[in-house]
């Protein structure tokens, strides 16, 4: 069995939240310079407050793309388009009006683009719709984003066609908009996670859910093929979670966490069980017996890092220290990810 496979359903997801990344950082340039353009100060407020949340949502995106195991890079079309819309919104022709009309279709197209990521998760495996899941947040708020630029843009072309300013109830409108998009899709706009902002026991917590669901779906499965595709992914997310911790959180927790080496210990386990795996054939009894073993010390693990390890860190360690903690893992295990491509 090789534990590199990676099936083309998954790798094209990846590519997809590769692009989502990239919109989402032309999002964030768009708006720094909407606002350095805008004299209305409404508007401008309003772009900021936008800004803000686009820049925490780049951080859940890089959090979901480390979640899902997989780092990719985006299509030439999508890294084409970024340019033509850098390009655009340089441009000395266009009003203010016309920049801000093309920012409300990207706004437009990276909600379809979270919302296909959702569906096609849906479709493909119940593990990537659980490392997606802080995605949703995301969607929900662009789409919050888009009832704000109608209402920008009903001000900015009022005052170009008439040189005067628009009735102030256009801001009402925008209001009603949130207030309907809100009741729609529940509370998810309104109480945004803040997941760019993750303290290390919520991404620990991410992984140790995302393998579970992986480990249900071996389970569940009967097809050789699909089972080694599935096994490839949990040997990927184990391995690098395992050897990131091992990097970043186990040297930082060991001055205060009495357990540290069984910790390390633990994971030596789960590493040679995982390579005794690779070399069965998938679906096997020896496979699900061996597969059992696995699901046996990863939980024994996962117990002991979420009901001591935590309650540890969370006693000496402030959340500045938490959320560092948190950003170092990802990066850590972003690297991982690329190696293994």
């Amino acid at each position: 069995m090789t534990s590199t496979i990676t099936d083309d359903k998954r790798s094209a997801i990846a590519e997809k939240l590769a692009g989502i990344r990239s919109f989402q950082n032309l999002l964030i340039a768009n708006e720094q310079q909407l606002i350095g353009e805008c004299s209305n100060s409404e508007i401008r407020d309003r772009l900021q407050k936008m800004l803000d949340d686009d820049r925490k949502n780049l951080g859940i995106v890089e959090t979901v793309i480390t979640a899902y195991g997989i780092e990719a890079k985006p299509k030439e079309t999508v890294k084409e388009a970024v340019q033509q819309a850098q390009k655009m919104m340089q441009s000395s022709d266009l009003s203010l009006y016309e920049k801000v009309s093309s920012h409300e279709l990207l706004k437009h197209s990276q909600v379809m683009s979270g919302l296909i990521v959702h569906k096609a998760a849906q479709v493909v495996g119940a593990d990537i719709t659980q490392a997606i899941t802080p995605l949703n947040a995301v969607n929900f708020e662009n789409r919050a984003h888009q009832e704000q630029l109608k209402g920008i843009l009903e001000v900015l072309g009022t005052l170009e066609l008439t040189g005067e300013e628009a009735d102030h109830s256009v801001w009402a409108k925008v209001q009603d908009g949130m207030a309907a998009l809100s009741g729609i899709v529940g509370s998810v706009v309104t109480q945004t996670t803040g997941q760019s902002d993750l303290k290390i026991e919520d991404v620990l917590r991410m992984d140790h859910k995302k393998v579970d669901t992986l480990f249900s779906a071996i389970e569940k499965c009967n097809d050789p093929q699909k089972i080694q595709e599935l096994f490839s992914q949990l040997f990927q997310d184990l391995t690098v979670h395992s050897e990131a911790e091992e990097k970043i959180v186990y040297p930082k927790v060991q001055g205060f966490y009495s357990n540290t080496q069984e910790l390390y210990d633990q994971q030596t386990e789960m590493k040679a069980i995982l390579e005794e795996i690779e070399a069965i054939e998938p679906g096997s009894t020896e496979f699900r017996s061996k597969m059992m073993q696995l699901k046996s010390a990863v939980t024994e693990h996962v117990n002991q890092e979420e009901g001591n390890l935590f309650v540890a860190i969370l006693n000496h360690c402030n959340l500045e220290q938490q959320e560092q903690l948190a950003t170092e893992f990802k990066e850590a295990k972003k690297q991982l990810q690329t190696k293994m491509r």
